[in-house]
């Protein structure tokens, strides 16, 4: 069985983050083997103070443990990280744990709307575009584009080109995926360009009604576990953004709060094995 180590935080109410990687992997068909940083009592989106621990020391007592066990992962995804240091863990955790054909993507989890997270430092910047030097595949969104171009926070909040992913890339070296790009009134997009093959494109959805936290954690775990079966970067970008756009109109239509992110659990079935990649109408 194919296996994952997802490096991220866990909010123990609302759906990011690893509540949300750890069952979209497993129904994916392989093992999520989670390595949090940070346990919030929820995610930061609105539910008041948040209670953190944080688990930097236990991070390394279990690379520790993984690399003596000779563990090796077929993907390594990484998402959010409390520190600077944490951001060196995960490099770290990139070294130790990579084997030859592991897919390792960065969700560079900087910013939004065109504004850094209160909690990120210029030092975690710095050190989260060292992170995406190691990575096959990064995920940043357009404000994280920007800060890992060196550009203001909102500088690119307009952009919609696939020459964006091009330029992101290092030459080449990494393919890349933009997302919460506008193609069209209506609609939403990413823009991409995969490294292996030179090819770009961009991926278009329909836009369902609400703005839900979790959705960019929910998107780049379709895109590994697509990504871990060896489908195309295309392919699996297509997979991630129409599975998220049908989460979202599910979630719209029953009206919940906004802050309980989208109801994914009910349309998990849809990513059952190859379904999704066997049915184009999703």
């Amino acid at each position: 069985m194919r296996k994952v180590a997802a490096i991220h935080d866990l909010s123990c109410y609302g759906r990011c983050s690893l509540a949300v990687i750890l069952p979209v992997l497993s129904v994916m068909g392989m093992q999520c083997c989670p390595l949090p940083g940070t346990v919030l009592s929820t995610h930061t989106g609105g539910f008041g103070p948040v209670q953190r621990t944080d688990l930097t020391g236990q991070v390394d007592g279990t690379l520790r443990h993984w690399e003596e066990l000779g563990l090796r992962f077929d993907g390594i995804y990484t998402g959010y990280m409390a520190s600077a240091t944490q951001i060196h863990q995960a490099m770290e955790a990139v070294e130790r744990l990579s084997g030859e054909n592991t897919q390792v993507v960065v969700d560079p989890v900087l910013g939004d709307h065109g504004k850094l997270y209160t909690s990120i430092t210029p030092e975690m910047a710095q050190a989260m575009g060292d992170l995406c030097q190691k990575a096959q595949v990064i995920t940043p969104n357009l404000t994280e584009a920007a800060i890992l171009l060196g550009l203001a926070p909102d500088a690119l909040l307009d952009q919609r080109g696939e020459d964006l992913a091009v330029e992101l890339s290092g030459q080449g070296q990494r393919s890349v995926v933009v997302t919460g790009v506008t193609p069209e009134p209506g609609y939403t997009g990413a823009v991409w360009f995969d490294h292996t093959t030179g090819a770009s494109g961009t991926t278009v959805a329909v836009r369902a009604p609400g703005e839900y936290p979790g959705t960019g954690d929910l998107f780049a775990a379709v895109l590994t576990g697509s990504l871990v079966m060896g489908e195309s970067l295309e392919r699996g970008v297509s997979r991630a953004a129409h599975f998220i756009t049908r989460c979202a109109s599910y979630t719209a239509a029953l009206g919940t709060d906004v802050r309980e992110g989208v109801l994914f659990e009910p349309l998990l079935p849809l990513l059952l094995g190859d379904a999704l990649a066997m049915d184009d109408r999703i």
